[in-house]
């Protein structure tokens, strides 16, 4: 059985837990805590566990934060999806439906405003879904500010096994099946720079790349270390073969790396 399935298993069972999660030992400790002043926006409805609508039109995809996928198109709801979706929107009605907005830099490629979310009493929305295992913390830059004390969080559900961490989500570079978000883990095998930045191959068909525009922000002597090594990497893995530019003698699988978070030793 897949990961994908046991998580399916997990989250259903989970279900009939779920006031368990949301007011464990996770609440014990704030993360992110709110800037002295913060603008305050209405909230239209929840979209998902990691995006809001707001009255005035704007769509708002929270920083930070990689919740699970709801189905669109057919396809079925990500583990724990709902989960993430409900906990959101119990925690945009405890605030009365008006939450704080910090905004990042720029839009995504779908023209969502990039920003953190803050409820009513100054806690962090984005800490408190990864503080409960209902996403991933993600960190892209320059929207980064927040790294240190969301991956503090996403650590609190990872170490008592909440949500998503009820079976782990790592997964080998040679498992790979499809492209999407993806914890993985693997041996560097290879560590390569060029123009086109820094690649990191691990045994298998996989190869990270930091941009040359995002070298500077990595320890590159850290990174050039990392022959031999064992590495779990986050991100969002790309399929090379499906894009023309696939090469036989180079992985299959591309995952960018885009801030140092995303990156770790593990041996």
């Amino acid at each position: 059985m897949g990961f994908c399935q046991l998580l399916k298993k997990a989250s259903l069972v989970g279900a009939f837990f779920v006031p368990g999660i949301w007011f464990g030992a996770a609440q014990a400790q704030v993360f992110c805590p709110a800037p002295a002043s913060v603008a305050r926006v209405e909230v239209q409805r929840v979209v998902d566990g990691d995006t809001v609508r707001l009255k005035d039109g704007r769509s708002v995809r929270m920083i930070g934060l990689n919740a699970p996928e709801t189905g669109k198109k057919g396809r079925a709801d990500e583990p724990f999806a709902i989960a993430a979706r409900q906990r959101l929107q119990a925690l945009v009605s405890a605030s009365g439906g008006r939450i704080g907005l910090v905004p990042g830099q720029a839009k995504d490629r779908y023209g969502r405003t990039l920003a953190h979310l803050y409820g009513a009493d100054g806690n962090n929305l984005e800490a408190q879904l990864l503080a409960e295992g209902l996403g991933f913390q993600v960190g892209v830059a320059p929207n980064v500010d927040l790294v240190a004390c969301q991956q503090a969080a996403e650590h609190t559900a990872r170490q008592a096994g909440l949500g998503l961490w009820r079976q782990s989500p790592v997964q080998g570079g040679d498992r790979l099946k499809q492209s999407g978000f993806a914890l993985v883990s693997g041996r560097v095998s290879k560590i390569e720079r060029n123009r086109g930045g820094i690649w990191i191959e691990l045994q298998g068909s996989l190869v990270l790349r930091v941009a040359p525009d995002l070298a500077h922000q990595f320890d590159t002597a850290m990174l050039g270390g990392l022959q031999g090594k064992t590495i779990e990497a986050r991100g969002w893995v790309q399929d090379r073969s499906r894009r023309g530019g696939h090469k036989n003698d180079q992985a299959r699988w591309l995952l960018p790396i885009t801030d140092p978070s995303m990156l770790k030793l593990t041996q």
